[in-house]
C-alpha cells in the first residue's frame, strides 16, 4: 500500500451558485449525479496503491455534498477506503432525518455545516437558501442522528455586517454549542458577480476586517475554545471527553502531509508534485468513462517551495513549527528580531529548535509571517 494518509472527494453540485464563490461547482444537473459517483469510484480505483490502509482522514467537500442524489452519495461512502476520520460538508437546507440516518450509516463521524450568518439581511446578501432556523434545526436533525462532532462556519467581513451583527452571529453559533468553529474572512474573488454587486461595501469592510478578527478570537476563546489556527476554533480535550477536535484532514494540509484528490477540480500533492483535476465536468466523465485518468495540470514542487509552503501554513496553527525543515526559507536575523518585539517565539526541546507566532503575532499574522520570509 501507498504512503498517502488523507483523501479528498469532491462533490460539486449545488442548489444554486452564491455570488461569491469561485470553488469548482455545478448548479442542478440531477442527471449526472450518479455517472459522476461512477468516475469517483473509478478514479479512486486507478489511485489507489497510493493510499495507506486505513487512511487517516476522508473529506468530502464541494459544492454541496449533501445536494448529490442519495442514492449516488450512499453508494460512495459505501466504496471509501478505511479511514479513522471521515467529514462531509452540508448545507443546513438539505440536512433532513433520512439524511443524517444516511451519513451516520455510511460511517460519516464529523460534520462541517455552513451557517455563514444567523442573521437574514446578511443571508440574504450572500444569496444564501438557508435561513437561521434552518441551522438550528439541522444541528438538532444531526444530533438526533447522534452526531457529536459538528463544526459551524461563519463568515465575517460581509457587505452591510457590523460589529453587533458579528458579535450576535457569535453568541448564536455559541448558543448550539458546537464542537469545532470555523470564522472565515469573507474573500470575493474578482471577477465574481459579488465584486460586481458589493465592491464599494466590500472595500469599506476591509478597513474593519482587523478588529472583525480580534472579536472573534476574544469571543470564542473567552468561551473556552482552543484557537489552534488561524480560522479554526474546537473545544479542548477536557470539555469534549478527552476527545482532539481539531479538523485532523485540514492538519494534513498545514502541516506539509502527502494528500490525494479525487473530481472535478480537485488538488493532490504527492512525492513532491501537485496536480489539479480538470474543473470541466464533461471532460472528466469522458476520461474514466474510457478508464483513462482526468486531464491535470501537473506542477514539480521543489525542496524550497515545499519548505515556503510548510512555513506559511504552520505558522498559522498554535504548535510550534520544527524550524529545520524550513530553515532554509527563515530569515534569522528577522526572526530573532520580531522574537525581541513579542511577535515570534523561539524555543529549544531535545537539541531541536522550533517557531511559532505569539498571540500577537498571530493577530497581525501574514505581515509578521512575510518578514520572516529569507
Amino acid at each position: 500500500m501507498g504512503a498517502v494518509r488523507h483523501l479528498y472527494v469532491h462533490l460539486p453540485f449545488c442548489a444554486h451558485r452564491c455570488g461569491y464563490c469561485d470553488f469548482v461547482t455545478v448548479v442542478g444537473r440531477g442527471d449526472r449525479h450518479g455517472a459522476y459517483v461512477d468516475a469517483l469510484l473509478a478514479e479512486l480505483e486507478l489511485e489507489r496503491e497510493q493510499l495507506a490502509d486505513p487512511l487517516e482522514t476522508v473529506f468530502l467537500g464541494g459544492g454541496t455534498p449533501t445536494f448529490t442524489d442519495p442514492d449516488a452519495l450512499a453508494r460512495l461512502l459505501a466504496a471509501l477506503p478505511n479511514r479513522g476520520e471521515l467529514t462531509a460538508e452540508a448545507n443546513p437546507e438539505t440536512v433532513t432525518p433520512e439524511l443524517a440516518a444516511l451519513l451516520r450509516a455510511g460511517g460519516v463521524n464529523r460534520i462541517s455545516l455552513g451557517a455563514q450568518s444567523f442573521r437574514p439581511h446578511l443571508l440574504s446578501v450572500l444569496e444564501r437558501s438557508a435561513g437561521p432556523d434552518d441551522v438550528r434545526r439541522a444541528l438538532r436533525t444531526l444530533r438526533d442522528a447522534g452526531f457529536d462532532n459538528v463544526s459551524l462556519d461563519l463568515l465575517y467581513g460581509i457587505p452591510r455586517q457590523s460589529p453587533a451583527d458579528l458579535e450576535a452571529d457569535l453568541a448564536d453559533a455559541l448558543a448550539l454549542a458546537p464542537e469545532h468553529l470555523s470564522c472565515y474572512e469573507l474573500e470575493a474573488k474578482p471577477g465574481t458577480r459579488f465584486t460586481h454587486a458589493h465592491g464599494a461595501a466590500l472595500a469599506r469592510q476591509a478597513e474593519a476586517m482587523e478588529g472583525y478578527f480580534e472579536q472573534v478570537v476574544d469571543t470564542l476563546t473567552t468561551a473556552g475554545y482552543r484557537w489552534y489556527e488561524t480560522a479554526n476554533f474546537c473545544l479542548p480535550p477536557e470539555r469534549a471527553g478527552g476527545r482532539d477536535l481539531r479538523a485532523r484532514h485540514n492538519l494534513g494540509y498545514w502541516t506539509g502531509r502527502d494528500y490525494l484528490g479525487l473530481g472535478i477540480g480537485a488538488v493532490s500533492t504527492v512525492a513532491g508534485a501537485r496536480r489539479r483535476n480538470t474543473p470541466r465536468l464533461a471532460a472528466y466523465l469522458a476520461a474514466l468513462g474510457a478508464g483513462a485518468a482526468p486531464p491535470r495540470e501537473l506542477e514539480e514542487l521543489d525542496p524550497a517551495t515545499k519548505a515556503l509552503e510548510r512555513l506559511l501554513l504552520g505558522l498559522r496553527l498554535d504548535e510550534p513549527l520544527p524550524l529545520a525543515p524550513v530553515e532554509a526559507v527563515v530569515d534569522r536575523a528577522a526572526a530573532e528580531r520580531l522574537a525581541r518585539g513579542g511577535l515570534v517565539e523561539l524555543s529549544a526541546t531535545g537539541g531541536r529548535e522550533r517557531l511559532r507566532l505569539t498571540r500577537r503575532g498571530r493577530f497581525l499574522g501574514g505581515g509578521v509571517t512575510a518578514e520572516l520570509v529569507r
